[in-house]
């Protein structure tokens, strides 16, 4: 190397080293002057940052505190992190369902995410926090919703209040008891759930001639406005690739979005929640009558939490949600395949504190 090009790598690297080794990030927090949530602090001494290449690393760990600024209960907040919004890895979001926060209190909320941003930028903040959505326990909305969050929480919060009616429901009829039962068997449950990984989309050859479709089964909603109608992957080993599905809107209404739950079989006959495959969120809206197929250009594989790869033996496709033209939501009835949001709560709950907590959980909330 030459003595130049030597001056300049030492320069390069003078450069790097003083980015990963500068204070904590810090966060700009952004919200409306209209906002029903006011900030009252941030807290963000465990933040870091790494110098890779020509990027820098934000691995973000804050702690906001917030108070509901305005007349009705919150049940959830969406928030965008964003250090660069046009590099890929630039930004992501912080979503916090399943509250019930009155007008003037106060609540915490944890910023723990990994972000990416170009080296070389000007001065300032090196990320912003912005609201991008708040649900009200009327359901109303507000927000500029860039992330959707408006369908995210409200149906969050339309299978909360159907997982705690069900768990009221066996404490009623089946007593302390019964309800450990069930949550016991809850945490069991998404203890098994798998780990879903997006891998290449090029196939090497001996793995495609390797290659089996494999057709979906589906559960039977009788209420539900969509009909799944047809579907299948192409299957090897532990990884399925471009899973497409054949709906029909079976209601009397246009729908503009509607969700696939997707459950695995191994050999051996367990099955294991694996994910949704989702409608196009743009430009959708099914017609009464019509058929639509969605589909997801993509291989994943799937494993354990161990890491241990599952041998797809079967597939199994439901209704998860649905969103009409009118803004109106969909969801099934309860079923023991897709832990919502809150029941995860409060089978973490019941972990931590025990079978007392729960049960008075249940009593204060709706």
């Amino acid at each position: 190397m030459s003595t130049r090009n030597r001056c300049g790598a030492i320069l390069l690297g003078g450069v790097l080293a003083a980015w990963a080794q500068q204070a904590p990030p810090s966060l700009k927090v952004d919200f409306p002057a209209d906002s029903p949530v006011a900030l009252l602090s941030v807290g963000s001494g465990e933040s870091r940052t790494e110098a890779r290449g020509g990027a820098l690393v934000l691995d973000l760990h804050a702690a906001l505190t917030l108070r509901n600024a305005g007349q009705r209960r919150i049940r959830g907040v969406m928030l965008l992190v964003q250090a660069q919004e046009f590099t890929p890895g630039g930004k992501g979001s912080v979503a916090v369902p399943s509250l019930d926060v009155r007008p003037g209190e106060t609540f915490p909320i944890r910023i723990d995410l990994r972000l990416l941003r170009p080296l070389l930028v000007g001065g300032g903040p090196l990320a912003g926090v912005s609201l991008d959505g708040v649900l009200f326990d009327d359901l109303s909305f507000y927000g500029p919703d860039r992330l959707n969050s408006r369908r995210s929480m409200t149906v969050w919060e339309l299978e909360a209040r159907r997982d705690r009616r069900y768990f009221k429901s066996v404490l009623e009829a089946r007593g302390p008891e019964g309800l450990r039962q069930e949550i016991v068997d809850s945490l069991d449950r998404m203890a098994s759930r798998l780990d879903v990984q997006v891998v290449r989309r090029g196939r090497a050859t001996a793995l495609a001639a390797q290659e089996r479709e494999v057709k979906f089964a589906f559960l039977p909603f009788p209420d539900s406005p969509i009909e799944p109608v047809g579907g299948m992957a192409q299957v090897t080993g532990s990884e399925a690739r471009a899973p497409h599905v054949e709906v029909l809107n079976r209601s009397s209404r246009a729908i503009r979005y509607f969700e696939i739950g997707w459950l695995v079989r191994d050999r051996d006959g367990h099955q294991f929640l694996a994910g949704t495959v989702p409608a196009s969120s743009s430009g959708l809206k099914l017609a009464p009558g019509a058929k639509s197929e969605v589909s997801e250009d993509v291989a994943l594989k799937f494993s354990r939490g161990t890491g241990q790869s599952v041998a797809i033996d079967g597939m199994t496709g439901f209704v998860s949600q649905v969103e009409f033209a009118d803004g109106n939501f969909w969801i099934p009835a309860r079923t023991a395949l897709a832990p919502s949001p809150e029941e995860q709560r409060l089978a973490d709950l019941y972990r931590r504190r025990g079978l007392a907590a729960l049960t008075n959980e249940l009593k204060r909330l709706q």
